[in-house]
């Protein structure tokens, strides 16, 4: 199957600085599986601190970075904000978490620009607002359809 790869290189923004002073910036990062996303929610660090989650999951993936011998979460704990960030995205790209950019045409003027495309799956007809409060009127009982 050409063309399917499952690891990814990357370089960080910024790097990673190991205890004797090495930066470390060059990396690899494989396609997650299943067990990568399922297996961290069974993690007592992930259960007292759901955000720690990330933290497991790149060490999960990562596969190299630098010259370390392993990329474990104390590795991802000591990375700077903006490459962790970096990570995430990355993460979120390669393994299609992110929506494709489509270039579209604005029917109106003509210009050109690129938007994010829905995800399968996803629907623009029931937007979330944020909100999980019930309606003032979520307590009337039904009478059926109303009469036309």
């Amino acid at each position: 199957m050409s063309g399917f790869s499952t690891e990814h290189e990357f370089r960080l923004p910024l790097g990673y600085l190991d205890a004797d002073g090495t930066l470390h910036r060059d990396g690899v990062m494989r396609l997650a599986t299943a067990a990568d996303e399922i297996l961290p929610m069974k993690d007592p660090r992930v259960r007292a601190l759901p955000t720690y989650l990330i933290v497991i999951l790149l060490a999960r993936v990562v596969v190299r970075l630098g010259t370390l011998p392993q990329v474990d979460p104390g590795v991802v704990e000591g990375l700077f904000s903006q490459d962790l960030t970096y990570l995430q995205e990355l993460y979120n790209r390669v393994n299609g978490l992110t929506p494709p950019a489509v270039a579209v045409t604005c029917p109106h003027c003509e210009a050109g620009f690129e938007m994010e495309a829905p995800l399968p799956g996803e629907s623009a007809a029931t937007p979330w607002n944020g909100s999980t409060r019930r309606s003032p009127n979520s307590d009337v009982t039904s009478t059926g359809p109303t009469p036309s």
